[in-house]
């Protein structure tokens, strides 16, 4: 390279023209650079990139030379401003075709700016749909509010729980819209600041998680405690927020364009496989929570159990069908030119996650009856005579009061330290 002439060409175009770089010789395979064959058949000069103009605009796709000249080993490309007038999804290339620069080596960085700020464009739509949920959130917080604050004597340990729930997903959607709202105003994306939103995020998923399998396991409406399952439902909960960390850092911490397809496969399977296995366990624990309610004869809590199932099922049920969609969509779409739908792909998640916490706050909604609800074992005929005896005790106080019958009259217990152990054994 002493004494020669080096030639870098940066060439910047939309993805509906790529069709327009690059040639074939003789139907042989495509080639981006000129060859002593192309240049016979299109027109090109060997050795730099093939441009055919665009039917839209001549002056595309756009290029820009920059050379080395005599015995330099390095080169400083010019800061070149270059004005997009066409809405589209671009690609910009760094290509060397001369052989003698193979193994140049290039650092830099390019800004790319939007009419509306910094944010590209298939992320804009999404800071709209942050201030949407917020909103949305917002007003799921102050209705459970009001009627957290009326019932709060009978207020359930699983009600603070979906309380927490409601108020990370307020807090995570609001985080959310100010990260894009800053990274659209100073094109960046400070790590301090995105990190804290999506371990606010991860928290929020995670606890989401183990309020479905509490609730599934009976937990505050079949069963006082977890018992023994306690610290497995810890565990498990300490290893999904810890993958489901890796995976959003890996995805949204200083970067702007999908992390590349192995890693983000490597990163994804443990999170699949945590999910996958959560909604086994989930099921298997409200089959056995329905059976126990059926066997008690609790119509009430039965009913309220079955709507939860019916959700849930809708619920895995739309995900498989989203996994499929994503998969097909992305596979369809190798140049990103649908960009414009691809919000959609987060987004769905978020949406999916709120309306099965509106199902969950409808359900177990703070009210005069949560606490007879959660400890007693009503009959199917007489269900607020019962009730009543299972509230009060001789004297008056609330309490919980075992009552027993004949095997024959079909009622059930309240709960009892003996029905507690068995079921820990059971399980």
């Amino acid at each position: 390279m002493a004494h020669s002439t080096g030639l870098v060409q940066a060439i910047l175009f939309e993805a509906a023209d790529r069709e327009n770089i690059g040639g074939s010789a003789y139907g042989g395979q495509r080639s981006i650079c000129c060859t002593p064959d192309l240049a016979k058949l299109e027109g090109c000069k060997q050795g730099e990139i093939i441009r055919r103009p665009s039917s839209d605009d001549p002056d595309w796709p756009f290029v820009l030379d920059t050379h080395f000249s005599a015995n330099y080993l390095s080169v400083k490309l010019e800061d070149e401003e270059v004005r997009i007038t066409k809405t589209g999804m671009y690609n910009l290339f760094f290509i060397s075709c001369d052989p003698k620069l193979r193994g140049l080596t290039m650092s830099g960085k390019t800004v790319w700016r939007n009419p509306g700020g910094y944010l590209p464009g298939r992320m804009a739509p999404l800071m709209k749909f942050y201030v949407f949920m917020s909103l949305a959130y917002l007003l799921v917080m102050v209705i459970w509010s009001s009627q957290y604050v009326r019932f709060w004597r009978d207020i359930l340990p699983i009600q603070n729980w979906i309380t927490l729930v409601i108020a990370l997903g307020l807090f995570e959607m609001t985080l959310w819209y100010f990260e894009y709202l800053n990274f659209s105003s100073s094109g960046v994306r400070p790590v301090g600041i995105t990190t804290w939103v999506v371990t606010v995020g991860a928290i929020r998923k995670t606890i989401s998680r183990l309020l479905i399998l509490s609730i599934s396991m009976g937990y505050g409406v079949v069963r006082p405690t977890l018992g023994g399952l306690t610290s497995k439902v810890l565990l498990l909960g300490l290893t999904y927020f810890l993958a489901s960390e890796l995976l959003d850092i890996a995805e949204n911490v200083g970067t702007i364009n999908d992390i590349s397809g192995k890693a983000r496969l490597f990163l994804v399977l443990p999170d699949a496989f945590l999910d996958a296995f959560l909604i086994l366990w989930i099921f298997t624990s409200l089959s056995r929570t329905l059976e126990k309610l059926q066997a008690r004869r609790s119509s009430v809590k039965l009913d309220i159990y079955r709507k939860f199932t019916n959700a849930l099922a809708v619920s895995v049920i739309a995900s498989v069908a989203w996994i499929g969609y994503e998969v097909y969509f992305k596979a369809t779409d190798p140049f990103s030119e649908r960009w414009q739908s691809a919000w959609t792909i987060t987004a769905f998640w978020d949406v999916l996650a709120f309306v099965l916490l509106l199902v969950i706050c409808y359900l177990w909604a703070p009210s005069q009856s949560s606490q007879r609800y959660a400890y007693s074992g009503e009959a199917a005929d007489d269900d607020d005579e019962e009730a009543q005896s299972l509230t009060k005790g001789t004297d008056g106080d609330v309490g919980m009061v075992k009552i027993d019958k004949d095997r024959s009259g079909g009622a059930g217990n309240a709960f009892s330290l003996e029905d507690e152990a068995e079921e820990d054994k059971r399980e």
